[in-house]
């Protein structure tokens, strides 16, 4: 059975996001979605909420399994048993962070490979800080541009408290 972990703060999870979760859990058996718990982040929801807005948004996918995890992503990784480390990266921006960090990785890990996944075209851009920088002036049509109906209801509700 072939198994791969995408992780992510997924803070929130945006439909870049889930267009690379789509066409990793065809590429696998099994795809754990892991949900990095990191501290010196302030974010906009709990590490449980996070998951459970993965879970709503990907309710068709049925060898996706969405966790927590804190530490180091390969080390989570190697516990899982799993070879494949997925990335999802934007062409411009994230390419030379993402090719150090896999460096990196590779030295900690050896037996664990990263793939590398860009989301198709018109999410290439969508990134969390940016749905961050606009969620309190979009207007929902706006937002389902970005992310998931789920989301965007999780979103709304924040902005109402």
């Amino acid at each position: 059975m072939s198994l791969a972990v995408y992780p992510g703060s997924f803070d929130p999870v945006t439909l870049g996001h889930l267009n690379v979760i789509e066409r990793a859990s065809k590429l696998f058996d099994r795809l754990v979605v892991g949900v990095g718990v990191n501290s010196e982040k302030s974010p906009w929801f709990t590490p449980e909420e996070r998951c459970e807005l993965i879970r709503q948004s990907t309710q068709g996918l049925h060898n996706i399994e969405v966790q927590t995890y804190n530490g180091l992503t390969v080390r989570f990784v190697q516990q899982l048993g799993a070879k494949i480390l997925v990335r999802g990266v934007r062409p411009i921006t994230d390419i030379p962070a993402e090719l150090t960090m896999m460096m990196a990785n590779r030295r900690l890990a050896p037996d664990v490979e990263t793939l590398f996944l860009i989301a198709d075209g018109e999410l290439a851009h969508v990134s969390s800080s940016l749905i961050k920088e606009i969620a309190n002036v979009a207007d929902e049509e706006t937002l389902a541009s970005f992310l998931s109906p789920p989301v965007i209801r999780a979103i709304k509700n924040r902005a109402l408290q």
